[in-house]
């Protein structure tokens, strides 16, 4: 549908994160983006971001997952 990106970005700049990256495409007929973000000054932390992505989730009906860098690069590093 129309406005999953936009939805999340606008949600993702009132919490003060700047998207870095986007990467999308459709996967077996699923619409898939993976963003990378970061935090700038007066962001919340981590838990609350989270806890906000995961009710926007909700009211759009798609599934949102959010991973720190450290864990996302411990779980990718041979």
């Amino acid at each position: 549908r129309v406005g999953i990106i936009a939805e999340v970005c606008t949600l993702l700049a009132e919490m003060r994160i700047s998207v870095v990256e986007i990467s999308q495409t459709i996967m077996e007929g699923t619409f898939t983006m993976i963003m990378l973000v970061e935090s700038t000054p007066g962001a919340p932390e981590f838990g609350e971001v989270q806890r906000r992505l995961t009710d926007k989730s909700r009211e759009m009906g798609v599934a949102i997952r959010i991973q720190r860098e450290d864990i996302f690069n411990a779980m990718h590093t041979i």
